[in-house]
């Protein structure tokens, strides 16, 4: 109906850009000059921009020395996932590249590694990344083609589970390989540190966070083993991304990476009995219904669910016409809704689809009754259609 007030309910997807940011953002784009120019002009937009990598950093659990900004995600994953490193000076050469089955598509399509180079590391139907497997790909690994390299996220956007990175880095590690953590959903959300995932490498975005969409960072352990660049030319951020920086888009990142520090366990319990009540009642109105993950260490603010009989297209449109904004998976490319490669990964029926709610800081009960109300109505409608079949 027109007029009719909406419910976002997939922050996973993109976060609402938060007032802070935005007002970071604006007192940055008032600042003239080129951030790597020496006058007055450059050095303010050089100090706003080292601001940022320390919040950044803090986030991450790293050095501020150790952030590479990035314009996203995407392009983070496609700059660490190369064969081509530096040891300092020397060369050294990663010989194949091992992502879990249920990463996003910016992971799972293997950055700058030929397709003959990639393999698959499968997931469990619990939804959890097999380590058994894990390890048997890589006894098997031909070391003389160069290092093992494995990619494995920290939370999946679509299910919201956690996986079990810490015990993959030691699996990696006896191997001495490298080890890449997509911490993209699990940022702001759950508590974060490189150096206790044990990762060489983690991958950040800002809209996820409530900053701005186009920034992201690449952090990493330290700064003797780095990937060659992705991007050439004045070698800005110490060489390793060249272009000059968004400096009023990493001030937005910066705002949000602060205010995603805070209070993070009590904003967890809000969400998760948000969640689960959702979830109960959910139960309750839809017989059949699956709600993947569920017992399973999960994100606080994550419902994948599939209901047989409702296809994922027809159901998120059904909710986008009753003002409710969901999600069918993961939103990784332009109006694109398809079968699930997570649920194909756990052995699910792909093509009976999967709907992903997602909560944020500012979801409230109100914004739940109407997403159960919409769920009601939808979940009768499904009923129905099967009566009559």
């Amino acid at each position: 109906m027109p007029g009719r007030p909406r419910t976002y309910l997939d922050w996973n997807a993109t976060a609402p850009l938060m007032a802070d940011a935005r007002e970071a953002m604006i007192a940055a784009l008032d600042l003239s000059g080129n951030p790597s120019s020496v006058h007055g002009e450059g050095r303010a937009l050089r100090a706003l921009i080292d601001g940022a990598r320390r919040d950044v950093a803090v986030l991450a659990g790293a050095e501020a020395a150790h952030v590479t900004f990035t314009s996203g995600a995407t392009e983070a994953a496609n700059m660490v996932l190369t064969p081509d490193f530096r040891m300092g000076r020397t060369p050294l050469k990663v010989g194949r590249l091992y992502v879990s089955a249920i990463e996003h598509p910016a992971v799972r399509e293997g950055g700058r590694f030929e397709k003959e180079q990639v393999s698959e590391i499968p997931v469990m139907p619990s939804g959890v990344v097999d380590l058994v497997a894990l390890e048997t790909l890589l006894e098997a690994h031909d070391a003389s083609s160069g290092l093992p390299m494995v990619a494995i996220m920290l939370a999946n956007n679509e299910t919201g589970i956690v996986q079990p990175v810490r015990e993959a880095a030691a699996i990696v590690r006896k191997r001495g390989g490298l080890f890449v953590v997509d911490a993209v959903q699990a940022a702001g959300r759950i508590p974060l540190s490189i150096g206790e995932i044990d990762a060489d490498f983690l991958v950040l975005s800002a809209h996820k966070l409530g900053g701005p969409k186009g920034a992201g960072a690449l952090v990493s352990r330290g700064e003797v083993l780095m990937p060659a660049p992705l991007i050439h030319g004045g070698g800005q951020e110490k060489g390793h991304r060249s272009g000059t920086e968004n400096a009023a888009a990493l001030a937005g990142f910066a705002a949000a990476a602060r205010a995603a520090r805070e209070d993070i366990e009590a904003r967890n319990a809000r969400l998760a009995g948000l969640r689960d009540r959702m979830e109960d009642r959910m139960k309750a109105l839809a017989g059949g219904l699956v709600i993947h993950g569920q017992g399973m260490p999960r994100l606080s603010n994550t419902t994948f669910f599939s209901l047989p009989g409702l296809k994922s297209e027809t159901g998120q449109i059904a909710f986008d016409l009753e003002g409710i904004a969901v999600s069918a998976g993961s939103a990784c490319s332009s109006g694109k809704v398809g079968a699930s490669h997570v649920l194909t990964a756990m052995g699910f029926d792909a093509a009976l689809g999967g709907l992903r709610v997602s909560l944020g800081p500012t979801t409230t009960e109100a914004d739940v009754d109407r997403f159960l109300d919409a769920f009601a109505r939808i979940a009768a409608r499904r009923r129905q259609g099967v009566s009559a079949a």
